[in-house]
């Protein structure tokens, strides 16, 4: 993660990296938020703040950028790696726009305290999209992965993966086998229903779930910093 890193383009808004391909574009009022977490206690706990209340995010085959409507000296872009970004989720509250939280673990040099292991990023879609951006956002971090996974067995590294062979259109969704009803329906007593062992599903996480996500990302983010150096 980085901030101001991004060469901004007078049409386009950024300037593309090599292989570089543009998977998703927000509504221009779009809000942005970087924190550290709320669980951190360390001496670097207020030393970033950075609030953005409209500008557009954008999602590409290798990063997530955002670009303010109104930049500053301070703030004029942010970026970071697919890669370095975790425990990703959307939430949608009863009242006001959704919002998308995730984990992000900062580049050396990026413009973020070097003691932060990791900083909570919020994204508020306040003309709608979170879910829309989730979706790309899960799907094309996940054939990332795959792409690194795969040049890790063939002793390459990230360096080496190629963006152009990452497939970037969406699959079509698996709707499972076809049964022909007619051959196969089960019949039940009137009034009565086949037995089922699963309830439904919570719909909001319990007390403290988040924060104890945040937590355990951030340490094992800590543990992979640490083991590197």
């Amino acid at each position: 993660m980085s901030i101001n890193w991004v060469m901004l383009h007078e049409h386009e808004g950024f300037v593309r990296l090599p292989q570089e391909s543009l998977i998703y574009t927000s509504p221009p009022r779009t809000r942005l938020s970087l924190q550290p977490l709320s669980s951190y206690k360390g001496k670097d706990k207020d030393s970033l703040s950075i609030q953005s209340a409209s500008g557009r995010i954008y999602l590409t085959n290798q990063r997530v950028v955002y670009i303010p409507a109104q930049p500053s000296t301070e703030f004029q872009s942010f970026s970071a790696p697919l890669l370095h970004i975790h425990d990703t989720h959307v939430s949608a509250p009863l009242f006001g726009p959704n919002v998308w939280t995730a984990l992000v673990q900062p580049v050396p040099g990026g413009g973020i305290p070097p003691a932060l292991p990791a900083v909570q990023l919020k994204v508020t879609f306040k003309e709608g999209g979170a879910f829309d951006y989730h979706n790309h956002f899960e799907r094309i971090k996940e054939r990332l992965e795959q792409a690194v996974e795969n040049s890790q067995e063939s002793r390459r590294g990230l360096a080496d993966v190629d963006m152009s062979t990452i497939h970037l259109d969406e699959l079509p969704a698996y709707s499972g086998p076809q049964h022909d009803n007619s051959n196969h329906a089960q019949s039940h007593p009137q009034g009565s229903r086949p037995d089922s062992t699963s309830g439904p599903e919570p719909a909001e996480p319990p007390p403290g779930y988040e924060e104890a996500q945040q937590q355990s990302v951030a340490n094992e983010l800590e543990e992979r910093l640490r083991r590197a150096s």
